[in-house]
């Protein structure tokens, strides 16, 4: 296992190296110029000769091959550089602003597993019945009605109709409820589905036969025996939500006004700031590696029969 560990952390040079090319070279194609925004914060009339000295601070004024070598120069002593509108480095900032994504992303993940968990089994294990059908129209109407629409009915009535928790911000318990039930609810319908789908299947296995004919209890069959084959599919796909949910709930936080790392990257778009872009798509690319290989060996848990790839891991 060791082996490959090494081996897929031996990839992260090459995505890193990818995604550099490719973040540096899509940000330059924004329209836009950097240097009349950073001018138009500071107030100062965006004239030529001011815009000439801004994009010389700034390090415009160079060809982009030679703009990219003095990015990747930084990068390998751990300098993601500093933000063109605050002038703060952008590790920094991403620092400051990820635990409220994280957060927030871990509380929309319980709210998803405090309702989809229950609503998959149930509904495999009474399959044609009523509680299949009520989830099937849970997971319908859960996946069709969009995040930020969910979000707003949220705010209409449990903080403007019926005052009970805050409408924006970040600060006690009660700020946290509203957002994370936006996040999670979605979530939970696609996942209820995905874990009742791979459940039937695995219920119809002869190992599940052979242990209900031993005469266990269908307590035990459920959730000794079956329920760890039947989430190997729904730990893959919630890897990749988690990576997705902590490059930054953009929507969820945009409308509930959470100092998130998603609002702060939107702000970086629309000011231009490639600084912050290029710093963004890089750490997410290395939490995304990280992820898919917490998932990988994830499967020896839940499996035991599988094995990974290399010398090591057989």
């Amino acid at each position: 296992m060791s082996y490959y560990i090494i081996k897929r952390l031996s990839y992260l040079f090459l995505v890193m190296l990818g995604v550099s090319i490719l973040t540096f070279g899509l940000s330059r194609l924004t329209p836009g110029d950097p240097a009349e925004l950073v001018l138009a914060t500071r107030g100062v009339e965006p004239t030529r000769e001011a815009i000439s000295a801004i994009r010389q601070e700034l390090g415009l004024d160079v060809p982009l091959p030679v703009q990219y070598v003095r990015w990747t120069k930084k990068l390998l002593q751990g300098d993601l550089g500093r933000s063109f509108r605050t002038g703060q480095p952008v590790s920094r900032e991403i620092a400051s602003r990820f635990p409220a994504t994280v957060q927030l992303t871990l509380a929309g993940l319980l709210v998803m597993l405090c309702i989809a968990i229950p609503t998959g089994i149930l509904a495999a294990i009474f399959k044609n019945t009523i509680p299949d059908h009520c989830s099937r129209v849970f997971a319908l109407v859960g996946a069709s009605i969009p995040s930020f629409w969910l979000g707003l009915l949220l705010i209409t009535w449990f903080a403007v109709r019926i005052p009970l928790f805050p409408v924006m911000g970040r600060g006690t318990v009660r700020h946290l409820v509203l957002p994370a039930l936006a996040l999670g609810v979605g979530m939970s319908a696609r996942y209820a589905r995905l874990l009742r789908a791979s459940l039937l299947e695995v219920l119809g296995q002869d190992y599940i036969r052979a242990a209900r004919a031993r005469g266990l209890r269908e307590q035990l069959v459920i959730l000794n025996n079956a329920l760890k084959n039947a989430l190997l599919p729904v730990v893959t796909a919630f890897g990749m939500s988690l990576g997705h949910l902590l490059g930054g709930t953009v929507i969820i936080e945009t409308i509930f006004a959470w100092p998130g790392v998603g609002r702060f990257v939107v702000e970086a778009i629309f000011n231009r700031d490639y600084p912050v872009l290029q710093g963004y798509v890089l750490f997410m690319a290395v939490v995304f590696v990280l992820l898919n290989l917490a998932v990988d060996l994830s499967y020896r848990f839940f499996d035991p029969r599988i094995r990974l790839e290399g010398g090591q891991g057989k």
